[in-house]
Parts: structure tokens; sequence; C-alpha cells
């Protein structure tokens, strides 16, 4: 399970290993090459008694624990069971004996293999009666019932157990037919309706024979529908279904006849090993269309699932119920409510390596915490150290984490572009009209039908101004022209990645300026604003799924097996239910992608993003909790608006003055900045020439027939790249000769774009354009916020008062331990702390709400830095940032003391920590730096010299385990195994002497330079996924690691109160939020990384200037970053 490839233990004291002569004839065409190759002095299909004679050199004490496979070869050879039987073998003490398929079926039960564990189950052509003779006769322990069996073949039966065991299915009635005379029964036909033994099922309603071996299920549609019925069979090919126009029923042969249950297309498949393990899927419902969905490999697609606390306690009850420890079973989700239609008895998930895992894993504890003590093995049962998420705090004690609250920026996209035009014509009002724009006085179009209608319009318009020039329609033809080009492209509409937005103007468009002619008609009209652009980009994606990745390394664990691979205590919490997260994010596109690429690496899913973000990312745009309506700014903004453009168009070098009124907070970001600019005018000048130049030398590029068609990052063309540029050269300098200072943010978002993604272009001077705007920007981008600390507040309240006393909720609700989503106590044997989870909410959303956020907590006085010398360091660290980039992370974990007194302040400890994202291009040499993750708290830093980051455990618990860092390609056979033999590539470790010389290294997380936190980088040295320029991500540092709850629940009291004007629309967002019902999720497995001559074919010869400095030996050649998932395990109630 985790050996090195060398074959040196890697396990945690499970007695797990490669048994060189436990495993033999285990390979079937699924191995991987790289297995070693083993004397096979035990065939796997021997009888033990031949064997024994080769063993006379063990000692009797040593006696091997036999377990006996016993099923049909199609069964036992299969690739699940050939991937759990080779992990089961790495056992100590068990050996494993496959009973040959011609011995099951040919030879008496007394000449059977002898075994004192056995695995038998039922399938087509298997001898149960046989199957149940021999287990009498030699008395195994049964991993599976075997009477329990025969029910399991008969759904009625099936049915029965289920209902007696007060498990939720659909209503139901029997229908048993007499083979010899079928017409006399209980059944009468309507033509919408059936009516079996009295009670009538109206359709649609489902027809399942009684056999459970026959799988074909109709399902009867009413006339309203269309009627006739779906037959459903067993996969043949990509088909799972047929429609048929037959719309009466059966006439011969018994059935059940259920209610057919409406489940958004859905099927849930949950898989048990035991009472307390569950692994769930969900695949495409085959009644909806019976096309079998398949990925490039052929396999059927099935999304990751989390199964509710309810769904888990069924899962519980099927497993106890039926007495088969392996089981599948089909959950139907529909209403709000979850049903079970099936039991399949013994069944294994495909294609999951971590499923293989666990399950080995279970399977061996299980049949050794049996037969252990009968044979004398010196084996105690492991405890799961990892089951109790428990962590040093900084402070020096060990505490348990109760909740993490991250509020995190989207990842890189493309540059936001946006126009203004005010319309008139009647057409614009009856659309405004017919959307119900009258009613708020605005209106949000982003349905491609809606927007279809904007560009007949606009199609129509520019077709009269071109017949007649002096026509009445007043909009600008250069601005219509522009809108029909934006809606145009791509050639299909995707709300994703275009909005138009409706205001209504009651007296027109105030005028900008005196000179705009004075003919402007008075009356109403409609402002139209188009956005488009600011989706988020493939290095967006595989930022923030990167991030994911490295984020499950606050989460404790990962001891024993899982020693070694970072994150697995977050996985762990995930398999055994007791993780309850949610993922929230605004109804941006970008945002929602960057959400669903992040639950992706966090929970090592698999497969695309869509049915992730379906599944998993709640769209809260629930009345501001994420979402800012940008476009009307408070009062308060449009003030600070207008003084900060009054002072950038002084064609003067900034006066003392100016660095009051500007910097009145004194924070030397801003500071520097304005040495940069000096004379803010001149810079703009500057800037303005330089984007001439950028646009000339674009359009010469255009003229060269070899580069015309140049294909630019993300599909862009020049000519799309020359519109971006010239609409900010004619908009940045206004028809005065004035500039426009609103433009500085688009000006530099789109140099900051091109810098990374278009440098092969070799355009000249973009790093000094990139220099000046970013100083520009970095004055303006952040003042538009408030320029004095009381703006600050005031703007930030405005915009985040709804998501404080969300997060305010979080915290309190932690620890007041709702009863929701945590194993029933009675139930939950194995796990040592059943009634704990780990609560995270995952907040994704735009630069607003990260620069509010972080205003309240900078400027909401939590803390008075002058008393207080770690706050004050924080700050001085804060203000120095200039930039809250891509992925910009705002963190607040929760710990509970366990041996303070439950009322007592130091029971809860809440840390705050924040990363200030992406790199920029140049950032490497002028970087503020802060404090490490999680540092030493001054009165304990004498007692550990190597203080810092998350793997720091203090040694007298060396089981606690180190989270190690490593590339995140490295090539393996599964998770489970490491190469330790190139230290220097996996395992970057900085140890300081002083704690290795105590036997315990603790190794870095992720390669960090001077600093102890995780950082995410590249350390593949390709791009990922072939996108070439990643930038690497800020490591998290910590602001406070010594705040009690009390504390943090005052401030958020305090800030929310003191914005009365927000308060009502809290109350609003919050009324729709409450999580009615909460939900964890189980994890899903990840694949080996093989590596592939296309996927070698990505790697760049040289290293991006951002890519962070990873030493040469961390280079590592196995493919793309993402791991390549096909199934996964997570999961969904729809309540929320």
């Amino acid at each position: 399970m985790s050996e090195t490839c060398d074959g040196r233990r890697l396990d945690g004291g499970d007695g797990l290993k490669r048994g060189s002569k436990n495993v033999a004839a285990l390979a079937s065409e699924d191995d991987e090459p790289d297995l070693q190759p083993m004397e096979a002095d035990v065939k796997i299909d021997m009888f033990p008694e031949e064997d024994m004679e080769d063993e006379d050199d063990e000692s009797p004490s040593e006696r091997q624990i036999v377990v006996g496979i016993c099923c049909m070869m199609k069964k036992s050879k299969s690739k699940p069971m050939t991937h759990i039987l080779e992990r089961l073998c790495k056992f100590d003490y068990i050996e494993v004996v496959i009973f040959p398929e011609d011995v099951i079926l040919e030879e008496p039960v007394d000449k059977w293999p002898l075994c004192d564990c056995l695995i038998s189950f039922h399938s087509k052509g298997f001898p149960l009666d046989k199957a149940v003779e021999y287990a009498k006769l030699r008395n195994p322990l049964l991993i599976n019932d075997l009477n329990m069996q025969y029910f399991i073949q008969d759904r009625r039966e099936v049915y029965r157990i289920l209902q007696e065991e007060g498990i939720d299915l659909p209503r139901y009635a029997v229908l048993n037919r007499d083979p010899d005379n079928p017409e006399e029964c209980n059944l009468v036909e309507g033509e919408d309706h059936v009516e079996v033994n009295g009670e009538v099922f109206p359709k649609p309603f489902v027809e399942k024979p009684v056999c459970a071996e026959d799988h074909n299920v109709y399902i009867y549609y009413p006339t309203s529908a269309g009627g006739g019925s779906q037959r459903l069979f067993r996969k043949i090919g990509s088909r799972s279904s047929v429609y048929s126009p037959e719309t009466s029923v059966r006439k011969t042969g018994s059935y059940i006849y259920e209610e057919f249950m409406p489940t958004d297309g859905t099927d849930v498949k949950v898989y048990t090993v035991g009472p307390d393990y569950a692994h769930a899927e969900a695949r495409k419902s085959p009644a909806l269309d019976g096309k079998v969905e398949r990925d490039s490999e052929g396999k059927e697609i099935r999304y990751p699932v989390m199964l509710t606390a309810m769904e888990k306690l069924v899962a519980r009850k099927v497993c106890l119920a039926f007495k088969q420890t392996v089981c599948g079973f089909d959950l139907l989700r529909a209403n709000g409510h979850s049903f079970v239609c099936d039991v399949n008895g013994f069944s294994f998930v495909k294609n999951s390596m971590k499923y293989y895992d666990d399950c080995a894993k279970v399977l061996g504890n299980m049949v050794m915490r049996e037969l252990a003590p009968q044979f004398h093995i010196p084996w105690s049962i492991p405890m799961e150290a990892e089951d109790i998420p428990i962590v040093p705090t900084t402070s020096g004690t060990m505490m348990e984490l109760r909740c993490v609250i991250a509020i995190i920026r989207h990842g890189d996209r493309t540059p936001k572009q946006k126009m203004k035009m005010e319309v008139r014509h009647p057409l614009f009002f009856e659309l405004f009209e017919k959307c119900g724009g009258y009613k708020s006085g605005k209106l949000k179009l982003k349905k491609p039908k809606q927007l279809q209608e904007v560009l007949d319009i606009a199609r129509l318009l520019l077709l009269e101004l071109g017949q007649h020039n002096d026509c009445e329609i007043e909009e600008k033809k250069s601005k219509l022209e522009q809108l029909k080009t934006v809606l145009e492209m791509y050639g299909h509409f995707s709300g994703i990645n275009r909005k138009v937005q409706l205001t209504y103007l009651r007296n027109g468009q105030p005028k900008a300026s005196s000179e705009e002619e004075d003919s402007k008609r008075e009356g109403p009209s409609l402002l139209l604003v188009l956005k488009w652009g600011g989706e988020l980009t493939p290095a967006g994606r595989v930022q923030a799924e990167e991030l994911g990745r490295a984020f499950r390394c606050m989460y404790p664990g990962g001891q024993g097996d899982y020693a070694g691979f970072p994150g697995c205590g977050l996985l762990r919490l995930h398999s055994t239910y007791r993780h309850d997260l949610k993922i929230y994010a605004s109804d941006e596109g970008r945002v929602q992608m960057t959400a669903a690429a992040f639950a992706k690496g966090l929970l090592a899913l698999e497969g695309e993003l869509t049915p992730i973000l379906v599944q998993m990312v709640k769209s809260a745009n629930m009345n501001g909790l994420l979402d800012s309506d940008s476009d009307s700014l408070t009062d308060c903004q449009q003030k600070v608006k207008a003084r900060l453009h009054e002072i950038m168009q002084k064609d003067q070098e900034f006066s003392l003055e100016d660095y009051q009124k500007l910097a009145p907070t004194g924070s030397p970001s801003l500071v520097n900045s304005m040495k940069i600019i000096q004379n803010p005018v001149k810079t703009c000048d500057k800037v303005y020439a330089l984007i001439q130049s950028l646009t000339s030398q674009i359009r010469k590029r255009l003229e060269d027939p070899k580069s015309s068609d140049l294909q630019l990052y993300h599909s862009e063309t020049l000519e799309l790249m020359l519109q971006r540029w010239s609409k900010l050269e004619r908009d940045f300098r206004m028809k005065s000769g004035r500039y426009d200072i609103s433009k500085i943010p688009d000006i530099y978002d789109c140099i900051k774009y091109d810098t990374q993604h278009n440098s092969s272009l070799d355009l000249n001077d973009t790093l000094e354009l990139f220099r000046l705007s970013r100083a520009l920007a970095d004055i303006v981008i952040p003042q538009e916020y408030g320029i004095s600390k009381a703006e600050k507040l005031d703007i930030a309240q405005a915009y985040c008062v709804p998501l404080m006393k969300k997060i305010q909720l979080d915290l309190q609700r932690t620890h007041e331990d709702e009863a929701v989503n945590k194993l029933h106590p009675l139930y939950s044997r194995g796990v040592m702390s059943p009634g704990r989870h780990v609560r995270t909410r995952l907040y994704f959303t735009s630069e607003s709400h990260v620069h509010s956020l972080l205003s309240v907590f900078r400027y909401g006085k939590l803390l008075d830095d002058e008393k207080d010398q770690q706050w004050k360091q924080a700050m001085d660290y804060l203000s120095a940032v200039t930039e809250l980039n891509y992925m910009t992370q705002i963190v607040i974990m929760l710990y509970e003391d366990n041996n303070k007194d439950p009322s007592s302040e130091e029971r809860f400890h809440v840390e705050l920590h924040f990363s200030p994202g992406v790199k920029g291009c140049e950032d490497e040499e002028n970087v503020p730096l802060g404090f490490g993750f999680r540092p030493a708290s001054s009165e304990n830093q004498d007692k550990k010299p190597n203080q810092g980051s998350m793997e720091d455990l203090s040694q007298d618990q060396p089981d606690q385990a180190l989270l190690i860092s490593e590339p995140i390609n490295i090539q393996r056979r599964s998770p489970m195994i490491r190469n330790r033999k190139t230290g220097s590539m996996e395992v970057l470790s900085e140890t300081s002497p002083s704690q290795s010389s105590k036997g315990c290294t603790p190794h870095r997380l992720f390669p960090s330079g001077s600093r102890q936190s995780p950082e995410i980088k590249s350390a593949s040295g390709l791009g990922f996924e072939g996108c070439s320029m990643v930038p690497s991500i800020y490591p998290l540092e910590t602001l406070h690691n010594l705040l009690s709850l009390k504390q943090v629940d005052e401030f958020l009291n305090s800030v929310c109160e003191s914005s009365s004007e927000a308060h009502a629309k809290t109350m609003k967002a919050l009324s729709g939020l409450f999580d009615s019902q909460s939900q964890t999720s189980l994890y899903s497995p990840q694949q080996p990384l093989s590596l592939s001559g296309s996927e070698a074919s990505l790697q760049q010869p040289s290293q991006p200037l951002w890519h962070g400095s990873v030493p040469s030996s961390a280079v590592s050649s196995a493919g793309p970053s993402s791991p390549i998932m096909e199934s996964s395990g997570l999961n969904f109630n729809f309540s929320e």
C-alpha cells in the first residue's frame, strides 16, 4: 500500500507490506509494469495443504491467515478484484487463495481449498448451494453472508427487508402471477394508471421483474408527455435503455410496480466496505436517454457525490441488514429525500485507486481483528490517529481543528471589457419592459435568448442607418457596430462570457463635459452597458486546482499509510464523513469555475469542471453575500472617486500635501508608487504614448502576412488584441485632452495579461508600460475603496456586511455542534471521534469583496496595534502589499482546546491568515516579507528552534505525522507509493539540525524559499496542461494567531452593527442562506499519473521568470499536474 519502489516498508504500523511470499499469480493484464518480480512459492490458486511443505522453515507461530476467494472467474480476475487482492496481500499475515472456477463447479466441497476467511458471492452461473455447504463444513469467517444472498436475488425480499429496517423506498405493490394461468391476477390497467391489489399507480410508474437478475425494467409515461415506455436493460455498448411506443404493461411474469421518482437525471451508486465506510458516485440515469456517457477511455462517466448524514446511516443499515460487508446499492434523490431502489450485494467501485487502497485496508484490518487473536498473531488494532483532527497550535498546545473559513479571489482571467452607450430607440424600451426592467429600474441580460434580442435590435438599427443617414436614430453608429461585433463573437452565446445591463435614466444621461453637443434630447433614456471578457483562463484553472491541493495541507492527519502524502488527512476526514464542506461562489462565471477547479484539487476529484460545478458549488448571489453591484456605488464611493480623479489630474509633481491627501494612512506601497509616478499627468502621457506605440506595432504585425493569423493565448487573435488596445487608446484620453483615470485599472489589466500570456510576441516597451500602469493602478485600485481609514471602513461595510454575518454564523455554529452531519455515535465503532467534524466554508468572490473584508480587519479595530506587537507587524506587512492579485486568500481557522473549561475564553482559539495571491511578473526582489505561516508565539519562542509551519509538530508526537512536500507530478503507481530514493526530488526538506537530532524531521510542505508555508510551485517546470505561464502563488502568512473566539465574535458584531444602512440588506441575504441541512462528502480517488509521449511533449524548455525558484532536482518528468481522474466520490443534497 505504501512502500517505496525498492520495496522498503513505508506503512504506519498497519503491518502492510509487499509480501514476497504471499502474492503470487495475481498479475493480470491491468498490472502496472513496475511491479518487481516475485518469487512465486505460493501459487494463489494452490491448495494450502500442498503449500505447507515448502514453509517448514517458518516457526509455527507465524501461521498465515488464508483468505479464500470463491466466485466465478470473470469476477475473481476482474481489475478491481486484482487491485484489491494485491493490496490485501501486503498485510504481513494474510495470504490469498483464489478457488479455481473448475474446482468450484466440478469438485465436491470437501476437495475445495481450505481457508480461514471466505469472500464468496453469487453471480450468473455460481453454485451458491455448494458455497453454503462449504461454509457449513469449514466454518470460515464470512465477509459476506451466503444465505442472505438468496434474498438479494429476489426483489420482493429485498424490499421486505428494507421496509423492516425502516429504510425509505418508493411506494410499491407486488403483482404475483401464477405462470399456469397468468390471467388470474389483481391488475386493472387504465389509460394513464394501473391498479395493483387495489393500489393505484398513475403514470409515470416503474415495472420491475421480481427476479433481481432480470434487468428489463420498464418505465411507462403518461399520454400528456407523449405516452410510450422506456425499456432499461444491462448495458450493451453505449446503450442502457431504449424508448418504445408500447404503452400497456407486460401480461406475463411477476412484477413490482412502484412510483417513478423525479431525480434530475442522476442515479447515486453507493458502495460500502463494512458499516463505517461508503463511497458514492452519481451517473447519468439510464432512464434519461439510454445513452451511456463515456470518457475518452471508454469508461462510464460517474460524478463525485457527497452523502448526507441520513444517507450514511442508510448505508450502514443496508450493510448490516443484508449482512454483506462489501455491498452496493442504488439511491434515488428526489424531492429533497433519498430512497433506496435496489440492493446489488457484492460489488466494487471501478477505476478508483483511492477506493482500492481503502477497501483493502478496511478488509485487512477486519480479518486481522477477528482472526489474529486465535492464531496468536502479534497484531494490534491500528489506532486511527488521523481520525481526530488534532494539531499543535502555534502557542505549543495541542488543539482540535474545528472550522476553516476562506475567502478567495478568482483565478487568472482574460481582460474584462466594457462599453457604455445611451440608447433611446423604442425597440430597447420594449425589450426593457418585456424583461421586467421597470420593477427595479435595472436589468441584467445574460441568457442566450435575451442577448439574441439585443443583437437583433443592433443589426436592425445598423441596417436602417446604412439606408438613410438622416433618420431618427440617435444611437452612435460606432457603438452599435461594437455592440454587434461583441455579441457575434464566438459564434454562439453562453452566458458565462457576456452580459448586457440596462439602467433606466429618467432625464437622460448627465452631460459629461460642456463641449459635448448641447443638442441632446431631454426625456428618459436607457444606459446600456455591455460587458465581455473576464473569463477564467486555463492558467486560472490550474492555479485554483493547485491551491485546492495545497489547501489540504492545512488539515491535520495523514498518519500511518497516509504519511507522506500532503493533505491525506483531509481526504481521510472526508471518507469517514467528518468533513462538512460547503462552497459558495458569486454568480460570475470566472468565480464559479475557480470554485469548481479548487474543489477538484481539494478533494482529488476527477474529470470535467461542469459536473463538479453543478453539484458542489452553491451560487451565493444571495443579495450581496458575494456579489456586488459595482455600478451602483455608494455616495461615499462617488465622492472618493471624484477626489481621486482630481488629485491624479494635476500636471505637477506630487506635493507633501498630495501625499497627505492621497495616502493619509502612510502605506508604504502607496508612497512607493507615488514616488515612481512623481507627476501623474506626465506619467499618463507616457502611458498613452506607450499604448499608441503598442497599437501601431500590432497593426504592423497584422499587415505582415507571416503573423497576421497568429493564434494568441486562449485563442485570441491579433485582430481582437488590437480592438482591446485601440479601445483603451480611444477611451483613456478624453476629447478635452484630460485622462480618464477610471481606465487605469483596465490598462493595467490588459498589459498584465499580455506580459504574462502573450510575451512571445516580443512587442517593444511592454515592460515599461507594465511598470508605469502598475504604479498608477497601485494607487487607483485600493484608493477607490476609500482614501482615509473612515472611508475605507464605510465602503467596506457597504460591500461585505452580509458576508461577515455569515462568517460569524459559521464560527458560532461550529461550537454549538448542531446535530446534522455526524455519524450516529451508537453506530460508529472504529471511529474514535464520531461526533466531531471539521466544518469548511469556502467563499469565492471578486476583488471588491476581498479588498473590503481586508479593510474591515485592518481598520475595524479588531486589535490595537500599539498594544499588540504581532498585530502591528501584520499591519505593516499588509500596508506593504501592493496588489490583491488573483487567488488572494483570507483564511480564518478555529481550534478547540478540549482541556479547557467549555465556558472559558481560552477554549476556542482563532487564527487569521492571508496571502496576496499569484506572484506578479517582477515581484521577486521587492516582496514584502511576512512572518511565515503559523509562526511561534513569543512565550514559546525559546522552546522550539525551528518554528513555523504546519508541519512543525511537537517532538513528543512523532506519530502525529509530518506532511511532506511533493512535486505534484511524480510518476507513481498509486497515491500510496513514494520513491524515497530520490530524496532531493520529492522530499524537499529543510531540517534544522537541532530538531532532527531529536528524531523528528520536519519536512517542508512546499518548497518556499526562506518562508515556511505551503506555497504552490509548478515543481515540474512544465507549464501545466500546456499553459506555459502559470505563476506560483504566495504562501499564506499568519496575521494573528492568538485571538479568542469571543474577541472575533464581538469584533464582527460591532462592525456589522455600526453599519445600520447595510443591516436590512443583511437580513434579507441571510434568510436565504441558513444551512438548513448540512452535508459532507466522500472523497474520491486519485489515479496514478503515467508519462505518455503526448504529456512529455508539454515540457517547456525554459522556465518563465515568474516560475519561482525550484531546485533543478525538483523537476519531474511525469505528465500534466492535474491528476487525470475518472471516477470519484463527492456529493450533494439540493436543499440549499
